[in-house]
């Protein structure tokens, strides 16, 4: 399983204080069924706790996920800023994990090597 960030996703992480350990978690839970939000056309919501506080008041992401292959933290936000998100935002997110869902190896090492992605490493994680 490859997890990415995009470059927004990136900042708010940096804002909030999210670590990329949070991130490896939630995709860790949707890879066993436990999806918060299964928002239809491979766009999942996953709560992420607030750094030290639980998942109950912390923060809401939006993943382009597709089980065993590929995730892609590309939105985020505080549960306390907003309930979810809008019909027009949901159509976006869906068109994007379309083409997002399309890049092969190489488009990814592309997209990475330019910055629009940076790729979430869960192997610290997993050998401690």
């Amino acid at each position: 399983m490859r997890i990415f960030k995009n470059r927004w996703f990136v900042r708010f992480a940096r804002r909030e204080g999210i670590e990329d350990e949070n991130l490896c978690e939630a995709i860790d839970r949707a890879e066993k069924g436990l999806i918060d939000a299964d928002l239809g056309g491979g766009v999942i919501k996953q709560r992420i706790a607030r750094p030290n506080e639980g998942k109950s008041g912390g923060f809401r992401s939006i993943v382009l996920f597709r089980s065993g292959e590929k995730a892609f933290f590309v939105y985020g936000f505080p549960k306390s800023a907003r309930g979810n998100v809008r019909k027009d935002e949901l159509h976006g997110f869906k068109e994007l994990a379309g083409a997002m869902f399309e890049y092969d190896a190489s488009a990814l090492a592309q997209a990475v090597k330019a910055g629009a992605l940076s790729e979430v490493n869960c192997d610290e994680k997993a050998e401690e």
